[in-house]
């Protein structure tokens, strides 16, 4: 009897664990979403009053601008070729297994070629991701200013990994500790 209690029992109760956990998560996000909207149209509003004033000058700047674009058109724009690792999920260091992080990052590659590496060596990609972030305490993954060194380390780690792939910049599209 106690046997069939383990054996059904307790992989329900990981289901309901992972089903709660993933529940909070969105909620999560929608409330964190909820609340950059709300803290950028307060942004748009300071930004309208002071948008007037400056107009003028950037009048001025913007046909220096394009003057500057027409020199350097042959540079590729920004977020051409992203590539995206959607989920991962790790423990970070001295949690003891109790804390969570979940990110999905956004590479920004400078070619098509490096993307297309980058797609087909996703499974390197993931384990250098997640060994970066599981040697972070919560406490260094919880400062936003530590997590632009943690951007550093990940970018230097795969490109040294994969000398063929050149990233322009890497984003976090979500990071969540729980």
């Amino acid at each position: 009897m106690k046997s069939k209690i383990l054996i059904i029992g307790l992989p329900l109760f990981i289901l309901q664990l992972v089903v709660v956990y993933f529940i909070t998560a969105n909620i999560l996000l929608s409330q964190n979403h909820s609340e950059q909207d709300n803290s950028n149209s307060k942004e748009n509003v300071k930004m309208e009053k002071s948008s007037n004033d400056e107009q003028n000058s950037e009048e001025n700047n913007k046909k220096d601008t394009e003057k500057n674009d027409e020199k350097n058109s042959s540079a590729k724009s920004v977020g051409e070729f992203l590539f995206t690792l959607e989920d991962v999920i790790c423990n970070p260091a001295e949690s003891n297994g109790k804390i969570l992080v979940l990110t999905s990052l956004g590479f920004d590659m400078n070619s098509a070629e490096s993307k297309k590496i980058m797609e087909e060596k996703s499974i390197i990609l993931k384990d250098i991701v997640i060994s970066s972030i599981a040697r972070k305490t919560v406490n260094e993954l919880s400062n936003v200013a530590q997590r632009d060194s943690l951007k550093l380390q990940i970018v230097q780690n795969i490109e040294s990994k994969i000398p063929k792939v050149k990233i322009n910049d890497l984003y976090f599209s979500k990071f969540i500790i729980q």
